[in-house]
């Protein structure tokens, strides 16, 4: 098997699964309950003087 044609497959296949489950976490821990305080706060970190 030619190398571009098996890397194509694994790309069509097994890598766009593992991108979308990668994805979907994401997602679910930017959502999670809680998470909105630690937004808030990391987003006014560049504006404290330190």
């Amino acid at each position: 098997m030619e190398t571009y044609t098996a890397m194509r497959e694994f790309a069509d296949s097994w890598a766009l699964l593992a991108m979308t489950l990668f994805f979907i976490g994401v997602v679910v821990f930017a959502f999670r309950p809680g998470s909105r305080k630690q937004a808030d706060h990391a987003a006014l970190i560049p504006l404290k003087d330190d």
